[in-house]
C-alpha cells in the first residue's frame, strides 16, 4: 500500500544549524518523499537563512496540510517571530517561536492524515523549565499523566532508552522507581511489538558502578531487581541488571534494546559507536515523533559542515511506519 500521508517537520531551534540539516535532507530525498513534507517554521527566515547560505531551493509558503500540489517546492506553514539576524535571534523571540512552532506541530500531527512529527533540534533553555525538553513537552500536550512515554534512541541495530531523562544527576536516584521502569519497559516492548513486529531483548543497567555489589538497601536490591522479575513474570525478555561499564564493549550487541538509568549512562556509549546515525523517538505519544539524535551545534552555525544524515533518517523512519 502506498503510504500518501503527510509528514510534518518542526524547523526547531532558528540559533542553530537547522536550515543546514533540513536543506541537505531535501536534497536527497525524491520527489514523492518531497511532496508529503511540510515544514512548520518562520518563511522570512528560513528564506534569509538559505540566501545566507547560497542554498538554491523554491520555497512555498501554504496554509495548511491540503496544498500538496506545488511539487519539488518546500511547503512553509509560516508561524510568526521577530528576528534582525536570521541567525541570532534574541532568546524571548526564539523561545516564543519555538513554543508556538511545538504548539503547531502537535495540533497538525493530531491529524489523520499525517504520518507523524519531526522536530529538529532545540536548545531546551527554549522551553523555560528545569529538566524539560522536547520530549516531556509532548507529553504533556497528548495529556500523558502516568509518565509512560519513552525516549528511544534508535539505530538500525540497536536501541537505548534512558528511565530518567532531562534530570540533573543529584536528582536521578531517587526517581528510580520499580513501577517507572515497569512502565517504561512496558512502552518499549509494546512499540517494538506493534510497529516492528518483533519481542525485544531487552538488558537493564544497574545504577551504581559494579551494580553496587547487589548490596542491600542499594537501588539494585531495592528497585531495579524486583522491576526486572516482574517483567519476566509478565513474559517479556529481559536481562540484568547488566553492569554498565562493561555492557558497551561488546555485550551490547546480544540485545535490541538497552534501559540505562540516566540520560548519559546510555546515550553517550551509544553515540560514540553510532554517532549520526541514529534517530530520538518519543514512544507513547498520541503520534509518532521522531527528532534528530544531536543538539543545536552552535559551533557549525553559517559553516555547512553540518551532518544531515539523523534528519534523514528521521524522515524515512516516519515515512515507513508513520
Amino acid at each position: 500500500m502506498i503510504n500518501n500521508k503527510k509528514i510534518v517537520v518542526i524547523s526547531g531551534d532558528p540559533n542553530s544549524i537547522n536550515s543546514e540539516i533540513i536543506y541537505k535532507s531535501w536534497k536527497k530525498l525524491n520527489k514523492s518523499l518531497r511532496n508529503k513534507l511540510f515544514i512548520v517554521a518562520n518563511y522570512e527566515l528560513l528564506k534569509k537563512q538559505f540566501k545566507h547560505l547560497n542554498y538554491p531551493i523554491k520555497l512555498k509558503k501554504v496554509i495548511d496540510l491540503n496544498e500538496s500540489s506545488y511539487k519539488n517546492q518546500l511547503k512553509i506553514i509560516n508561524i510568526a517571530v521577530k528576528f534582525k539576524d536570521p541567525f541570532k535571534l534574541k532568546i524571548n523571540d526564539a523561545s516564543k517561536y519555538v513554543k508556538n512552532c511545538l504548539f503547531a506541530g502537535h495540533k497538525l500531527a493530531l491529524s489523520k492524515t499525517v504520518s507523524g512529527l519531526i522536530n529538529c533540534p532545540i536548545s531546551k533553555n527554549l522551553l523555560n523549565k528545569k529538566n524539560y525538553g522536547v520530549t516531556e513537552f509532548l507529553a504533556k500536550e497528548c495529556k500523558i499523566k502516568n509518565k509512560s512515554e519513552a525516549m528511544l534512541i534508535k539505530s538500525k541495530k540497536l536501541s537505548v532508552s534512558p528511565i530518567t531523562t532531562h534530570l540533573d544527576l543529584k536528582d536521578v536516584s531517587k526517581n528510580i522507581k520499580s513501577n517507572l521502569i515497569i512502565i517504561k519497559v512496558k512502552t518499549i516492548h509494546n512499540f517494538f511489538m506493534r510497529l516492528l513486529k518483533k519481542k525485544p531483548i531487552i538488558g537493564i543497567l544497574g545504577l551504581n558502578p559494579h551494580n553496587a555489589e547487589l548490596r542491600s538497601g542499594s537501588k539494585e536490591a531495592v528497585e531495579i531487581i524486583p522491576a526486572i522479575r516482574k517483567l519476566k513474570k509478565l513474559g517479556f525478555n529481559i536481562k540484568g541488571p547488566l553492569v554498565a561499564d562493561t555492557t558497551f564493549i561488546k555485550d551490547y550487541k546480544k540485545y535490541d534494546v538497552i534501559v540505562g538509568m540516566y540520560h548519559d549512562q546510555v546515550l553517550t556509549p551509544f553515540k560514540t559507536i553510532y554517532k549520526f546515525d541514529a534517530i530520538n523517538i518519543t514512544l507513547g505519544l498520541n503520534y509518532l515523533r521522531a527528532s534528530p539524535d544531536h543538539g543545536v551545534a552552535l559551533d557549525l552555525i553559517k559553516k555547512n559542515k553540518a551532518n544531515s544524515l539523523s534528519l534523514l533518517n528521521c524522515i524515512k523512519f516516519i515515512n515507513k511506519f508513520g
